[in-house]
């Protein structure tokens, strides 16, 4: 199978035309092609010559995947369900803010974290996604806001998707620094959030890259005994680890961490649970951020049910009443599948019945 070109940074381009006997400045062509005018094929590259052409043809493709299902839901968001090339199916979501366009990728075929309330990883990690997997993701849903008409472009990007980035790392960066490159696409670093379930040399790994990206934790759990019941990832990376790693990462970036909390009822959401995340976070707080999100049940985890609204607000209350920024995800695609995993897992349900 080709390499898709959009797994190439702007330096290996470069250094690819060097390879092939080109010069480089052909690099910069093919770029503007690529992200700037969007084209599908090699072909449409007017300024490119035919040698050159045929030389990308043969080495790379521009699509890796299809689209196998499209949610709108009524307020805006649109769930993605992609086939690639060898069958795999895979979840992208927009979400429309009032700052902007938002996507969220998947990072791989399935996830192997093992979180007991995700549908995501329902189905055991096959395979990782290459960067240029990734990258198309975007040009996808760019190519789909490019058809309304309405000049609207992504511009914010949410690695929360299907998959653990840290668990892909090389293909995450070369993704990262495609999509930030401003000869590209142009999304600013700052507008980058990678979330994490917890994976501590990937956290000191990223704390030492040159981007400034936002890092998210999901964390869901103030204490070892009741996160590792519903991660298990908690086992080979209790929390005194992943904190020391979230220490390094703010001691490097002095940027604020987000951390995600799924509100289970009556697992993880009374006051005592707020209290102990509270006092977790104390000596970071002016660095730190609470998302709790309202849990979206999912027909494999019955055992799970969304907090009630009293007791969402009880925790929310709680944590700022002790100086932690916090608040309530506001929730999109509530009339279609929301649950990351959830339309993968119908799917491929329903070509195997």
């Amino acid at each position: 199978m080709k390499q898709s070109v959009y797994g190439l940074t702007f330096e290996q381009l470069q250094q690819w035309m060097a390879d092939q006997g080109q010069q480089k400045f052909r690099a910069a062509q093919v770029w503007d092609w690529l992200y700037k005018k969007r084209v599908k094929s090699f072909d449409e590259m007017k300024n490119v010559n035919k040698d050159l052409r045929a030389l990308l043809d043969e080495a790379f493709t521009i699509k890796t995947m299809d689209i196998a299902v499209k949610q709108e839901s009524n307020d805006g968001t649109v769930k993605f369900l992609f086939r690639l090339a060898d069958g795999n199916l895979i979840e992208t979501v927009l979400m429309h803010f009032s700052y902007g366009q938002s996507v969220c990728v998947t990072t791989q075929v399935g996830c192997n974290i093992g979180c007991s309330f995700c549908a995501s990883g329902l189905l055991r990690k096959s395979r990782d996604l290459s960067a240029g997997e990734i990258v198309e993701q975007i040009m996808n849903v760019q190519e789909h806001l490019d058809a309304l008409g309405g000049g609207e472009r992504v511009s914010n990007i949410v690695v929360m998707g299907i998959g653990e980035p840290f668990d892909n790392y090389d293909n995450l960066m070369n993704f990262l620094r495609v999509v930030n490159d401003g000869n590209g696409l142009g999304i600013g670093a700052r507008h980058i959030t990678v979330s994490t379930s917890g994976l501590v040399k990937g956290i000191r790994k990223f704390a030492d890259e040159d981007l400034q990206v936002n890092l998210a934790l999901s964390i869901h759990a103030p204490n070892n005994e009741l996160r590792t019941k519903i991660m298990k990832i908690n086992k080979a990376f209790p929390l005194e680890q992943v904190m020391d790693a979230i220490d390094y990462f703010l001691s490097k970036k002095n940027r604020r961490i987000t951390f995600e909390y799924i509100l289970l009822s009556d697992v993880n959401d009374h006051v005592e649970e707020a209290q102990q995340l509270a006092r977790l976070l104390q000596n970071k707080k002016h660095l730190s951020y609470v998302n709790l999100i309202p849990y979206n049940p999912v027909e494999e985890h019955d055992r799970y049910s969304r907090s009630t609204p009293e007791a969402i607000a009880a925790f929310e209350k709680t944590l700022k009443s002790r100086g932690i920024q916090c608040g309530v995800r506001l929730e999109q695609g509530t009339d279609i599948d929301a649950a990351c995993g959830q339309l993968r897992s119908k799917q491929i349900k329903k070509d195997v019945s």
